[in-house]
């Protein structure tokens, strides 16, 4: 039997994270084995919110882990990765925990088992059957173009290099290909191109996305610049890019602290 860890990163979303952890009603928690908030050290009232809600909802199989340092979002993901492979689970969902992505567009793949022919599944905010609210016009045509040239480069379709909203089977994380990745927000686009480097088996599927009170950590011109170096590395030599140390700081182990008991 399949054991999900639900993986929720978390940074400075106290507005938020009440709503993400309200997203879990029962028919998804039928599919979810534990659920894990990673705080990356936030700066407000993140780490009380998850609390204060594991405290009102005690049947809820929440744990709260706080990482040592401010990892970043990829930190945060090996964070989890580790956690999901230490523990034996068989799948990981990510969940980013400003409240953007809406975890019952996986349902119907939980649901049917869909989820269990892939190496990963990924959301998507461009697919044709997708939604968006308060996304601008400008940055959906900047996405589609960039989506555009990695779907080039790596001869694949590709309609997402990062959304708050993905599944991986751990089978696919236990070599772990991706510490060297980027600890920043590029690490999604990174494992992009290890899913095609490595021919990981990979479905991308249509979700709903909004934006209203959230706050983004994206410095558009020089993420933009920075996907675009990484893209052209990557078509210059694909294996020297995949296995290149592109952290700032390279570290041996991604320690997080747990909050709250299992």
């Amino acid at each position: 039997m399949d054991k999900i860890l639900l993986f929720i990163p978390a940074y400075n979303c106290q507005k938020q994270i009440t709503r993400v952890l309200d997203q879990l009603t029962p028919d998804i928690l039928k599919f979810i084995s534990e659920i894990i908030v990673v705080n990356n050290i936030s700066t407000d009232d993140t780490e009380q919110k998850v609390l204060a809600y594991k405290k009102e909802h005690t049947d809820l199989p929440l744990h709260l882990l706080r990482n040592q340092e401010n990892y970043g979002l990829g930190g945060s993901h090996k964070v989890a990765f580790q956690y999901a492979l230490k523990n034996g689970f068989s799948h990981i969902i990510i969940l980013h925990g400003d409240d953007q992505g809406n975890i019952l567009d996986f349902l119907p793949i939980l649901q049917d088992g869909t989820y269990r022919q892939y190496d990963c599944c990924l959301g998507a905010r461009f697919m044709k059957e997708s939604t968006l609210k308060g996304y601008s016009s400008f940055r959906t045509f900047g996405n589609r173009v960039y989506n555009f040239l990695f779907s080039v480069v790596t001869h694949q379709k590709i309609y997402d290099l990062g959304a708050g909203l993905n599944l991986y089977s751990t089978a696919m994380l236990k070599e772990p290909f991706y510490l060297q990745f980027p600890d920043n927000l590029m690490f999604n686009y990174c494992m992009i191109l290890a899913a095609c480097f490595y021919h990981h088996n990979c479905r991308f599927i249509p979700i709903s996305w909004r934006e209203d009170d959230q706050i983004s950590n994206v410095k558009m011109v020089n993420q933009a610049l920075k996907v675009l170096e990484i893209l052209w590395k990557f078509f210059l030599n694909r294996q020297k890019l995949i296995h290149a140390e592109l952290r700032e700081i390279p570290r041996e182990q991604y320690w997080a602290e747990e909050i709250s008991e299992r």
